[in-house]
């Protein structure tokens, strides 16, 4: 609850103070909402609430009672937190930087309450949906539906400010990314030594992570070589090329992003 908490008041802060006084949107339900306030002149909050419901019903479904709870609790902090700052001016009328930093306040808060199993808008629950039969990221899935709803902003505001509504989504869309894989973002990683076995109980002991080796040749030379693959976390990076650097300064490593784990004895913090 405290990180749904805090997650409410990042997105909140990035609505409140940098988007909506500039008149650039947020996207999915939020965005709609802010748009039928302005044409109706209704309060935000009603909007936010009604507009939501069916989309926590399709998150009881798939995800249970927890999910739904979460996502309500997220959704009443973010109707508190953005009527508490409605009265506070902007920080900067400068519409790019409220652009900028409003997309990463409100993808950071996103991020956070999604990682600890909820929601604060109903596209984000029809998005995790979407995402589990898809190889395409939350992230991507969010910004994919959201360019229609932002672009529709061009009606209701002006056309400038339907592209910097854009704009704020997709810098709100990587840091839901980062934020939802955090340090804990996969990495594959390759190594070619002499020292091989000795690299590989090192990286099985220390990092607690299985190895795998396969049988190489040198193209130029011909010999034999023993490499060894691995996948790590982000945060065990530093420690697997210390750990390279202390037995072997010479061996090849090469090391990749990962979109995706599955099997094996690979453990990853589930979002849900």
């Amino acid at each position: 609850m405290i990180f749904l908490t805090i997650g409410a008041l990042f997105m909140a802060t990035g609505l409140e103070i940098f988007l909506v006084p500039n008149h650039v949107i947020d996207g999915g339900v939020t965005g709609i909402s802010i748009m039928l306030s302005h044409i109706t002149g209704w309060k935000l909050g009603i909007f936010l609430f009604l507009l939501n419901l069916p989309f926590v019903y399709l998150g009881y479904k798939q995800f249970g009672k927890t999910f739904a709870l979460s996502t309500i609790y997220g959704i009443i902090m973010l109707s508190i937190f953005a009527t508490f700052f409605h009265p506070i001016p902007p920080f900067t009328e400068d519409l790019l930087l409220a652009t900028i930093f409003g997309g990463i306040f409100i993808g950071v808060g996103v991020g956070l309450v999604i990682r600890n199993g909820g929601a604060l808008d109903g596209t984000e629950v029809l998005s995790i949906v979407i995402t589990r039969k898809t190889p395409l990221s939350l992230g991507q899935i969010i910004m994919f539906i959201n360019v229609f709803i932002l672009g529709s902003a061009g009606f209701v505001y002006s056309w400038d400010r339907a592209m910097y509504s854009i704009l704020a989504y997709v810098v709100a869309a990587k840091a839901i990314d980062i934020v939802v894989a955090g340090m804990e973002g996969s990495k594959s990683v390759w190594i070619i030594s002499d020292e091989a076995t000795e690299i590989g109980n090192a990286i099985t002991n220390r990092l607690g992570r299985g190895v795998t080796y396969l049988a190489g040749e040198g193209a130029f030379t011909g010999n034999d070589k023993k490499v060894i693959f691995c996948v790590i976390t982000r945060l065990e990076e530093s420690k697997l090329t210390g750990i390279i650097e202390d037995i072997d300064p010479s061996a090849f490593l090469a090391i990749g992003d990962i979109s995706e784990v599955r099997g094996g004895r690979f453990k990853k913090k589930n979002i849900h």
